[in-house]
């Protein structure tokens, strides 16, 4: 049965991919498969891959029923109406035209396919068409022959395949021509920025082309200076005249930024040509006729030169070099003692870096005497510049003590000095400042001799500075400075029958009564020893108590407080002691309050002797308090001499070793100056480690 395929396109089913989306890949199968294919069929496939690509075709399966020259079912392949295959058979049929096993590339990126079926026996046909993967490959453009009919290759010079084209290149000394694949001589290398290079003239050292116009840039980065170096094969036509050679219709031309152009021609080679510029541009120029072979040169850059950047006083710049250079960086340190200083503000650190025109970026800061600012104030002490000045560097101070009141603890003067470290600083590097501790029992001026409370003479002013005077609940007692936040005095003062007083007032710095009232001092808090319990007025054991002042107390001649006796002091038969207070004296007969404070001096009585006396003393008297160890008795036999009423709280002193220590606590008595009867004291050395845990705990 015959047939031409075209007497069929008008009815065939076809199928097209969209042009505007080129595939790169697909599968096409014959109907029904892989079920036999029907009779009667006429279909057709448009194929399409993006410009620069072929089709490759790859069977995997092909049956279609066999004939001579596929005449009566066939698969065929076109290209442009052209048919480039026509199949049918099977695979090892004798008779068909079977593709085989290997994929088959066709040329452009366009196919159709064409499937088409008679329609004899179609009971009996068993044929089950084919299945064929196409897929879209490369094309290699650059290894296409010249073309036969003689029309110019891909590219000229150098061919590259890309992905569906191709590009075209070029040789060195030629460049590309705006139709993208022809090459001409290349007159310009265009700008140049590597810091070393080699530049010729076209066609050099042979004859070079007529009628040249070209540019080379030498341009590095700002920082650097390029030298030219010329090789010594050098011509260029010139004219010789009586001046030299005169450029006049062949040059090279080398200009500088900020110079005059200069034109270079002749057979001398100009040599080394130093610019100190980071852009050179050399212009060659030859006109239609002329003869010139040219020139060559290697070019390299240097960097730019920084002048020397001095000296700093007091510091050091580093790092030192014969010169310096562009990117080459230097730092200022100062002298041990010095810190670093511009424009009136401190610096941490210092560098700077040789800039790119040749000039550092900041001028050198100053070192400057470092200085440790005002030495810190000592409490009741002052200090003395021993040497240096401004409180500057290795300047040397001396702390003191306001004497005779302070005294260095220690009692050795220490010198400080300003270190580097901006610290005032003492030789084995400790910066704590010195303590002024207060000097005790040290009156200033000291009693010619003593005489009676109880009907004696007034104190003169600064012989007793440690004394205090109380007011409680209305009543008046005495008190001792010890420290200058605390008073010492008698717990029955401030607690009567187990209740504390209310009101209390503290005053002290004068031996007035009426001076001295006009400025109480401020009460913290009271501390009284815990185990003094005088609830009936008749058990005056551990008769102690501290009261902390609310303000520290700076002492002078006219307040000084009294030291505490030595830890295992000893209270000898006989001993002196110096009592003191503002209570009750005597005079004509008569007891009275007085407004000065009264002093007598009394020895310290035996134990036995002072239990006597009170135990006679209950024979007459019912109700007595009893004598305790932590009691002991003053006086003397005969009466006359004794603290009284108002005395109570005050001092007994004792002076020892150029000091007055606080023995007793006026504490109780039998009336006051009687004869063979003693004042009762408390003996302030057994409560020793009471009184200084009391005042370092609060």
């Amino acid at each position: 049965m015959g047939w031409t395929w075209f007497l069929f396109v008008s009815v065939c089913e076809c199928w097209r991919l969209p042009r505007s989306e080129p595939v790169m890949h697909g599968e096409i199968q014959s109907p029904q498969y892989p079920r036999p294919y029907p009779p009667s069929q006429l279909k057709q496939w448009d194929l399409q891959v993006p410009e620069g690509y072929q089709i490759q075709l790859t069977f995997t399966h092909l049956d279609i029923e066999a004939s001579t020259g596929c005449f009566y079912d066939s698969l065929t392949v076109l290209y442009d109406q052209n048919i480039l295959g026509k199949f049918c058979g099977q695979q090892n049929s004798t008779d068909g035209h079977h593709p085989g096993n290997q994929p088959i590339l066709f040329p452009g990126n366009r196919l159709t396919l064409v499937f088409q079926t008679d329609d004899t026996n179609p009971e009996l046909q068993q044929n089950i068409g084919f299945s064929v993967y196409y897929q879209a490959i490369d094309m290699d453009e650059c290894s296409e022959p010249d073309p036969a009919d003689g029309s110019a290759p891909p590219c000229s010079q150098i061919c590259l395949n890309t992905p569906g084209s191709y590009l075209c290149s070029c040789h060195h000394g030629y460049e590309l021509r705006t139709d993208h694949r022809t090459c001409v001589l290349s007159c310009g290398g265009g700008i140049f920025d590597e810091p070393e290079g080699h530049l010729t003239s076209p066609g050099y050292p042979d004859q070079s082309p007529h009628d040249l116009s070209c540019q080379y840039i030498i341009s590095v980065e700002p920082g650097f200076t390029v030298t030219l170096n010329f090789t010594d094969n050098f011509h260029i036509e010139s004219i010789d005249t009586d001046q030299g050679p005169t450029c006049l219709y062949h040059w090279l031309q080398v200009t500088i930024p900020e110079r005059e152009p200069m034109k270079l021609c002749g057979g001398k080679s100009p040599g080394l040509m130093i610019t100190e510029s980071n852009t050179v541009t050399l212009d060659y120029h030859t006109d239609g006729t002329g003869l010139s072979h040219g020139w060559s040169l290697n070019y390299n850059t240097h960097r730019v030169k920084c002048p020397s950047p001095g000296v700093v006083a007091k510091g050091k710049v580093t790092p030192v070099l014969p010169e310096y250079l562009y990117r080459d960086y230097i730092y200022v340190r100062c002298d041990k003692g010095y810190k670093l200083m511009m424009d009136g503000r401190e610096l941490v650190s210092f560098s700077d870096m040789c800039q790119s025109n040749g000039q550092w970026h900041f001028s050198l800061p100053e070192c400057q005497i470092i200085d440790c600012g005002e030495p810190e104030p000592l409490l009741n002490g002052g200090v003395t510049f021993i040497s240096g000045s401004q409180n500057q560097y290795r300047s040397v101070i001396q702390y003191h003590c306001n004497e005779p009141f302070y005294s260095l603890l220690g009692g050795v003067n220490v010198s400080y000095t300003c270190a580097a470290d901006r610290k005032w600083s003492d030789n084995n590097d400790i910066h704590a400042i010195p303590k002024c501790i207060p000097v005790c029992g040290k009156p200033t001026k000291l009693l010619s001799s003593f005489q009676r409370i109880l009907g004696g003479a007034k104190a003169p002013d600064n012989t007793i500075p440690w004394q205090v005077m109380l007011k409680v609940n209305g009543g008046k007692g005495g008190g001792m400075v010890i420290g200058d936040h605390w008073v010492m005095t008698a717990a029955h003062n401030l607690v009567d029958k187990g209740v504390t007083a209310s009101e209390k007032k503290v005053y002290m710095g004068s031996n007035d009564v009426e001076l001295m009232t006009t400025s109480p001092v401020d009460v913290a808090s009271l501390h009284v020893h815990p185990k003094y319990k005088n609830l009936d007025n008749l058990d005056y054991n551990n008769d102690i108590a501290l009261i902390k002042l609310q303000h520290p107390v700076t002492f002078n001649s006219s307040i000084m407080p009294i030291c505490l006796p030595a830890e295992g002091f000893t209270y000898t038969e006989g001993l002196l002691g110096l009592i003191s207070g503002f209570g009750l004296m005597e005079k004509n007969g008569s007891r009275m309050a007085t407004n000065n404070l009264m002093y007598v001096q009394l020895p310290v009585v035996e134990q036995a002797v002072c239990r006597k006396s009170i135990n006679e003393a209950k024979e007459i008297y019912s109700s007595l308090p009893s004598l305790t160890d932590n009691m002991f008795c003053a006086g003397v036999p005969e009466g006359g001499k004794d603290s009284c009423q108002g005395d109570s709280g005050g001092p007994l002193a004792i002076k020892q070793g150029g000091q007055f220590w606080a023995a007793g606590i006026v504490s109780w008595g039998i009336d006051c100056g009687q004869k063979g009867r003693y004042g009762v004291y408390t003996r302030v050395a057994n409560y020793l480690g009471w009184i200084i845990n009391t005042m370092q705990a609060n």
